[in-house]
């Protein structure tokens, strides 16, 4: 038997059967980073891009991309969501991203958390690439999860 759960035993893709699962309190917080000179970030910040306010729009487009996780990755399940927080901050050499995803249900959210962050990131870059189209994409990751067989994760720091 294959250890990758979208696999069956031929190797096929397959969307996980989760019905037999309890449900619980599940919960990801993943985040990323969006890199780009002085000069863009203080733009960024200062909400008078031509575009506007670069971190209000990156965090609802975080909202909405973690509610559409479904339809963007293949073989995830849809998800009552019950809370999403996406936070954007400005951070030495960039704008940081965090976001905390939130549900009580069969199957885990950090897909949901990972979504959110990259479209926040790619948001970021959109409402900015006209000022600096060096900034780069860096860092997206799962930070935690909780709930479900496998327990909780937390990255380790280094």
């Amino acid at each position: 038997m294959s250890k990758l759960t979208h696999l069956d035993d031929q190797g096929r893709a397959r969307m996980v059967d989760v019905s037999a699962k309890p449900v619980t309190s599940r919960e990801a917080v993943a985040e990323g980073f969006v890199s780009m000179n002085t000069a863009t970030l203080e733009l960024a910040v200062s909400g008078t891009g031509k575009k506007g306010d670069v971190r209000a729009v990156a965090e609802i487009a975080g909202v909405m991309a973690a509610k559409k996780t479904s339809e963007l990755i293949p073989l995830c399940h849809p998800l009552a969501i019950a809370k999403v927080e996406v936070s954007v901050e400005a951070a030495d050499g960039g704008m940081a991203v965090i976001a905390r995803v939130k549900t009580t249900g069969q199957t885990g959210v950090e897909m949901e958390a990972l979504t959110a962050v990259s479209v926040a990131c790619l948001t970021i870059y959109d409402m900015l690439k006209a000022a600096d189209k060096g900034m780069t994409i860096e860092q997206v990751r799962l930070v935690s999860k909780m709930g479900g067989a496998s327990g909780e994760y937390r990255r380790e720091i280094a």
